[in-house]
């Protein structure tokens, strides 16, 4: 086994100040100024009249089908399942490639760290205090009925999932103040002031719906009717639980637009759900879908000998990952009484011996996850902090936990013999002094019922990364078990924050911004249905979230992430887990893709700029 999505749930961050060559505007001008990009620090590398993406196929061949499973996850999606093709609200399990059937105001440029460009709108003018967001929608612009999208479209949709969206969106669009369609061709969006950095610019990204479609319909329920949409696939043949595809619009109105040229070039895109990861192996082997981004080190070392793999039939590829690779690993629910003193949550991280489970199940493919920022400059370094983050850190001397002002928090090295004595003997001695002795060979809390915890799984392949952990805790005296359950129950759980530990993965954008208080900040540590898994609810983190969205440069925000990172580290909300940085990529041989792929595609690209090859399947036909 090796880890959840390198991509899962939301890449946190973004940006939203204007660039900064348009942000002058005419010399003397002080008023608002016409730009067709945002980004998070003022640079765009792309100008008014780009033709496409660099990193793009133009020669691409339209056609074909690709089908894989999900290793992306969004708000109320799940791995295993779907049941709705509501896909933006807390109810249901939203289907996965509801995404492809939207346009967003504008979309991302994937060689960029967080730059985006008009798609639904040609264009955005800027108030002087950034205040107002005033956007020229494409007159082109249309839904798959015909008709026309207009700003009166994109205004309710805004509205819509800031007042009735999933928690997560709700949250992030708090700094939102309006939307308003002055008419068919202007959407007035208008923030609070001292909002975050990065809110127009996940504004900008959300999906438009059609007005006229949900004026007899009601936003905020689960449905399986196919909502009506705009983008560049429209729903096709699904089957509740088992698989759901998407068919290309032949005739899109943003197919030539330059931020469309050479993507979306399957014909079909189909995704396939399997309940267990080991059945979902099998179905690729048998060709039951064509792509396969493998997360389970036994897998990749073990089982991909089969034959089409070695007469080529599979291709098999590993692609370096150079963004931050995030953070996964065991969340401690710090809303319960028993996980409260720091102490306890610290003898549980001694208690997991990475480097054997790293040796002995997962075949050394991986490295120690320690830092939320991980794979990234914006880590902590390993020394006390700077001068700046100092002067950060400084009004919380006292509050916060004084290795927030040394060497940041880092998880012990085992030696690797699966129980280290001198690490289970510092647990005993934490647990100890936390008030949690040993009585009659059993760990008892302060309140004298026994120390139990249970780890919750909604898959059983992470059940031998379980099992040692579980001898050592229960070597400490502590009663550990693992609950399997089915991923409704496990999704229900999870957002009624129902567990004593589970296991979460989140990417990290290479600008975090407002989306952090959706994992780290106080607001939603109660919300239901936030990713605030551990109950984090810290002034000094609250404080560190607002400097991260108030950061004007790089080096500032670098500098807040940093200080961030020693007070989430020092909390010791989690027991981190492990990460790669590379994507292992497995996949029938009848596809092409960019030979250089852009850095900060969501995984590698597919299937967004990847395509159908069609003397590749020929040959594949022929070799049966």
């Amino acid at each position: 086994m090796a880890q959840l999505s390198r991509r899962h749930v939301l890449v946190l961050g973004a940006g939203g100040a204007l660039s900064a060559v348009l942000s002058r505007g005419a010399a003397g001008s002080e008023g608002p100024v016409e730009a067709h990009g945002i980004s998070a620090f003022g640079d765009l590398k792309y100008p008014a009249d780009f033709r496409h993406f660099d990193y793009v196929n133009l020669d691409a061949p339209k056609g074909g089908t690709f089908s894989l499973i999900p290793s992306v996850r969004a708000y109320n999606q799940s791995y295993q399942t779907f049941n709705s093709l509501n896909a933006y609200i807390l109810k249901g399990d939203g289907a996965q490639g509801m995404d492809m059937t939207f346009v967003p105001l504008m979309v991302r440029a994937n060689d960029e760290p967080d730059a985006m460009y008009g798609l639904a709108a040609k264009s955005v003018q800027i108030s002087p205090d950034k205040l107002v967001y005033r956007f020229t929608m494409r007159p082109e612009a249309k839904f798959h009925d015909g008709t026309r999208l207009t700003a009166h479209d994109a205004a309710f949709s805004l509205t819509a999932l800031k007042t009735k969206g999933h928690p997560l969106i709700i949250v992030q669009m708090r700094d939102m103040v309006s939307a308003e369609a002055v008419d068919d061709a202007t959407l007035v969006v208008t923030f609070a002031k001292g909002r975050a950095r990065d809110v127009p610019l996940y504004v900008a990204g959300l999906p438009i719906f059609s007005k006229a479609y949900y004026a007899s319909r009601p936003f905020d329920e689960s449905s399986l009717d196919i909502p009506l949409g705009s983008g560049p696939y429209k729903v096709g043949r699904f089957e509740v639980n088992r698989y759901i595809e998407y068919e290309r619009v032949k005739d899109w109105w943003a197919a030539n637009l330059p931020v469309c040229r050479g993507s979306y070039n399957f014909d079909v895109v189909r995704y396939e759900f399997y309940r267990d990861r080991d059945v979902a192996f099998e179905g690729f082997t048998g060709k039951n879908y064509l792509y396969r981004e493998e997360f389970t080190s036994r897998i990749w070392a073990t089982r991909y000998d089969f034959p089409a793999v070695k007469d080529g039939r599979v291709k098999m590829e590993v692609v370096p990952d150079d963004t931050p690779s995030g953070a996964q690993g065991w969340f401690i629910n710090t809303r319960r009484d028993k996980f409260k003193d720091p102490r306890v949550r610290e003898a549980l991280i001694n208690a997991f011996d990475f480097e054997w489970t790293n040796k002995t199940i997962m075949y050394g493919a991986y490295a120690r996850t320690v830092s939320p920022f991980q794979n990234s400059d914006l880590m902590a370094g390993d020394g006390p902090p700077s001068p700046e983050e100092l002067k950060l850190l400084e009004p919380f001397r006292g509050q916060v936990p004084d290795d927030v002002f040394a060497a940041p928090f880092t998880p012990p090295v085992s030696d690797g013999s699966g129980q280290d004595r001198s690490l289970l003997r510092k647990a005993q001695q934490l647990l100890n002094e936390a008030g949690v002795p040993i009585k009659d060979g059993k760990r008892v809390l302060p309140n004298g019922e026994v120390f139990k915890i249970e780890f919750l799984l909604d898959e059983p392949s992470f059940q031998p990364h379980h099992a040692p952990y579980v001898k050592n805790l229960g070597t400490l005296g502590i009663e550990a078990s693992v609950r399997v359950v089915d991923a409704v129950q496990h999704k229900a759980r999870q957002e009624d924050f129902d567990f004593d530990m589970t296991i979460q993965r989140f990417s990290m954008s290479a600008t975090p911004g407002d989306a952090m208080r959706a994992f780290f900040s106080s607001q939603v540590a109660n919300t239901k249905g936030s990713y605030n898994l551990a109950g984090v609810a810290n002034p000094a983190i609250d404080a560190m979230i607002e400097k991260i969205m108030a950061a004007d440069s790089r080096e500032e925000l670098t500098i807040a992430c940093r200080a961030f990172d020693r007070l989430f580290r020092a909390g010791r909300y989690w027991v981190p887990q492990w990460y790669n940085k590379t994507h292992r990529l497995a996949y029938w041989d009848q596809f092409g893709h960019p030979q250089k792929l852009p850095r900060y595609a969501n995984g590698v690209g597919a299937p967004d700029i990847w395509w159908y090859d069609g003397s590749k399947a020929a040959k594949l036909e022929q070799a049966k």
